[in-house]
């Protein structure tokens, strides 16, 4: 293994990705965060935001040119096929720019960059990482993370996360895993033991 690679990291909603994407940081990464890059995209790439109008509508932008988040959300997540139209057309740019930022954090010295991508499998993302970590939790734990993180009631937390791939779909995939349900003190020893096999060649630890 060269002394540079990219992990992956992905895992459901609420298992605690966040946390150990902070203490990947603390550990020398350089974190890429897809869902800010989705974010970018949307706001800024003409192409892309002229794709979105040809697949749903000229008026998911505002008079002023800007995307209307609330219209776009109601056409693109309206049924699985709309859903996979949305994905085919901001997945490319999104993995471009990702690209880009993982070359300029090399470029930056950064020991390891980090993809962070709770698509992972499904944009392709996880073609350019040289292994990936699937962050877990049991669904009662993530439920009341994800009720107390967005501030949003039990029924449409149970929503986004059936909305998810179950939890075997990340675990039988990923060369690492991470229990997000535990102790928080046993996270700094979890990534190390990650990157120490990483160090050594890629492989489960």
């Amino acid at each position: 293994m060269a002394d540079w690679f990219v992990l992956g990291l992905t895992g459901p909603t609420g298992a605690g990705k966040s946390t150990v994407a902070q203490e990947l940081a603390r550990q020398g990464g350089e974190i890429v965060d897809c869902d800010k890059l989705a974010r970018e995209v949307t706001d800024s790439c003409r192409p892309c935001l002229k794709e979105l109008c040809e697949a749903f509508g000229e008026d998911i932008l505002d008079p002023s040119g800007a995307l209307c988040r609330r219209v776009l959300a109601q056409r693109a997540f309206s049924g699985k096929e709309e859903t996979e139209r949305l994905n085919r057309i901001t997945h490319p740019w999104i993995l471009r720019l990702a690209a880009e930022q993982t070359a300029a954090a090399q470029k930056r010295g950064a020991a390891f960059a980090v993809l962070d991508a709770p698509v992972l499998y499904e944009s392709g993302a996880d073609a350019s990482c040289d292994a990936v970590i699937a962050v877990l939790a049991p669904p009662a734990l993530r439920l009341t993370r994800i009720m107390q993180r967005d501030g949003i009631p039990e029924e449409l937390a149970r929503a986004r996360m059936r909305a998810q791939q179950e939890p075997s779909f990340y675990g039988s995939r990923a060369d690492f895993l991470i229990d997000g349900s535990a102790p928080p003190e046993c996270l700094p020893e979890a990534v190390r033991a990650v990157l120490r096999a990483m160090a050594k060649g890629r492989g489960s630890v």
